[in-house]
């Protein structure tokens, strides 16, 4: 399936199927790519939108959590979206938290895939090798159970991103923000229901983040994937989509499709 990226009033996005919508936001190094096989499987009886968070070009938006959290409302405000499910990896699922909580009557369910917001250990807060293909191999290959996921398209464009002077210093910054906006205190607040999907090989944010987000936050339903890492939705897809699908079964069930 090609994922086309449709362009308007200043947003980047993939508007796949018809139904009711899944709102999908990916990670800091996540190409919307990642999410192929959720737009193959999901747009079959769904509407999946996924906006191109700008992350590593210019922006009026700033380069913080805070400042992604703005683009998405924009975006959501501009589409006219309500009554969503909304799904989030990584930075993204941080990103989904932030919005759920400002805009709960916006949200009926939140899925979290390797979320941040609690604790994560990415790239570290320097790319002291970033100017070697090999480093970067290495540390993509370090998000996914099997090396053999960080394919040599992905690891192409990670090391692009990164010998991007302006790129490299904007991931700086989200990452360092990402770090900064601890959400322990205000998870408590979320009452929507949530869906934690987490690798059980996950070195980016491990297992006792999932258990911690499980903890605090009120309405959960907590599943773990065997032999997978950073990104559940890639690695092992079928199992993702399987657990999402029956998520969605209960809180975002599809009645009609327009």
């Amino acid at each position: 399936m090609k994922i086309e990226l449709k362009k308007e009033n200043g947003f980047s996005y993939v508007d796949e199927g018809k139904g009711p919508v899944i709102l999908i936001l990916h990670g800091l190094f996540g190409a919307l790519s990642n999410f192929r096989s959720v737009i193959e499987e999901f747009s079959k009886k769904y509407r999946v939108l996924i906006p191109s968070l700008p992350i590593y070009e210019k922006s009026k938006f700033k380069p913080s959590v805070e400042g992604l959290t703005e683009y998405v409302s924009a975006f959501v405000t501009h589409k006219g979206l309500t009554n969503f499910a909304l799904l989030g990896n990584s930075l993204g699922g941080h990103i989904s938290l932030i919005y759920t909580l400002r805009n709960p009557e916006k949200v009926n369910s939140l899925t979290l895939t390797a979320s941040s917001g609690l604790y994560e250990s990415g790239m570290g807060s320097t790319f002291p090798k970033r100017g070697s293909y090999d480093f970067i191999k290495e540390r993509v290959a370090y998000t996914f159970y099997s090396p053999q996921t960080a394919t040599k398209e992905l690891v192409d464009e990670v090391f692009k991103i990164v010998n991007d002077n302006f790129a490299a210093l904007r991931i700086l910054r989200f990452a360092r923000s990402a770090q900064y906006h601890n959400m322990r205190d205000e998870l408590g607040d979320i009452q929507t229901p949530t869906c934690l999907i987490w690798g059980l090989n996950d070195n980016i944010t491990p297992p006792r983040v999932a258990h911690e987000f499980d903890r605090l936050i009120s309405n959960t339903e907590l599943h773990f994937l065997d032999k997978c890492g950073h990104a559940p939705m890639m690695e092992q897809a079928e199992s993702f989509n399987t657990i999402f699908t029956e998520f969605l079964a209960k809180h975002q069930p599809v009645t009609t499709i327009e």
